[in-house]
């Protein structure tokens, strides 16, 4: 297996070549559960690949296709099995008030319940938007509730277990104006919703907070680990990408991981970095090699263009597959090197992989 980011590399491992290319292309074939918007990395399907969680684009003119539950390339068999996520049973159900569970929170792979409980962000205007994220076009559309009460979220929660076996929940935010960064609504949803589902585990996901200590705040509400996001490590790209959150100094964000790791513990903190936002791939890697010295787990993603985004608007196209595999194959030597591995993380987006190709590949 080829593990380096160089141009010399010869041995190429077909079965991790043929995931990055389904999770830039997709497969021709629709799924009962997507992620529509939002402030994540994809609005795609979602499946289950060889039985692990994946979300793929639903693309039509894919050259994959799914057939008897197994996948192909033309009539030739790639040896990987598909099958969609059913459509959860929570989604059938409403709050007393009115809103539909599924405005609450979305069923991500198979298992892992998602929400994002404060829907805006301070970073929204397009002279500071992320330019890979829709937070605000959920809520535009109607397809969410702009701030998910902690009641909301038990109830969600309770139901989403019961009812279809989830087995984790990630929480996000849209940054708040407050020093917290969205920390303090996080926590108060946290305590909720394990009052409701005692030992659920629960990942949080916010910005460096200004004040430290909220994230030991986190871990006290009951948090089993943590995404603090930078994207890229590239301060360039970091203006050009998120002129807005790139504001934050890297320096306030190698402070909130270090921070993050004494409270949670090593490889329960995590990080995206975006392949394809323009970043040197060795470097990428290299970076990605400084946070798991420093105990966090880079989740390597492909930067896709999803509907609303400024990048989208503006033509700006996903990485090629191959620079995909490359990173994402180097990154995974690291993690196995260090005796890292996203599903040891308990809960969160390294837990569950879906929209990643690091599982494939041993990360």
């Amino acid at each position: 297996m080829s593990v380096g980011t160089g141009t010399t590399n010869t041995t190429v491992d077909v079965r991790i070549m043929t995931r990055a290319e389904l999770a830039l292309h997709g497969v021709a074939s629709d799924a009962p559960v997507r992620r529509p918007d939002g402030a994540g990395p994809s609005d795609d399907g979602h499946v289950r690949i060889d039985g692990a969680n994946a979300a793929l684009p639903t693309n039509p003119d894919s050259p994959y296709r799914v057939r008897d539950g197994r996948v192909w390339l033309g009539e030739q068999d790639t040896g990987l099995t598909l099958t969609p996520v059913r459509r959860p049973r929570f989604y059938d159900l409403t709050t007393e008030d009115g809103v539909p569970y599924e405005h609450i929170a979305r069923l991500h792979g198979a298992d892992v319940l998602a929400t994002t409980v404060v829907q805006t962000c301070v970073r929204y205007a397009e002279a500071e938007r992320c330019r890979f994220c829709t937070i605000e076009e959920s809520l535009r559309s109607g397809a969410t509730v702009a701030a998910k009460t902690p009641a909301q979220l038990a109830e969600v929660a309770e139901a989403a277990v019961r009812l279809d076996g989830v087995r984790q929940l990630v929480m996000t935010t849209g940054t708040t104006a407050g020093p917290d960064r969205g920390a303090r609504a996080l926590a108060r949803s946290v305590r909720a919703v394990l009052a409701a589902v005692p030992g659920l585990p629960i990942q949080v996901q916010c910005e460096p907070p200004g004040d430290l200590s909220w994230i030991g705040a986190l871990r006290e509400a009951g948090a089993t680990a943590i995404g603090i996001h930078v994207e890229s490590l590239d301060d360039a790209v970091r203006r050009r990408w998120m002129p807005g959150k790139s504001t934050v100094p890297m320096a306030d964000y190698e402070a909130a991981w270090d921070e993050a790791v004494r409270v949670f513990g090593r490889n329960r903190v995590s990080t995206y970095l975006l392949v394809g936002l323009g970043e040197d791939p060795d470097e990428l890697v290299a970076g990605a090699g400084r946070l798991i010295d420093r105990g966090v787990y880079p989740f390597v993603v492909p930067f896709r263009p999803m509907r609303g985004t400024l990048a989208a608007r503006d033509g700006v196209g996903a990485p090629s597959a191959e620079v995909l595999r490359r990173v994402t194959e180097a990154v995974a030597a690291r993690l196995r090197a260090a005796g890292m591995s996203g599903a040891d993380q308990g809960a969160g987006c390294a837990a569950c992989g879906a929209c990643s190709v690091l599982r494939t590949a041993g990360g």
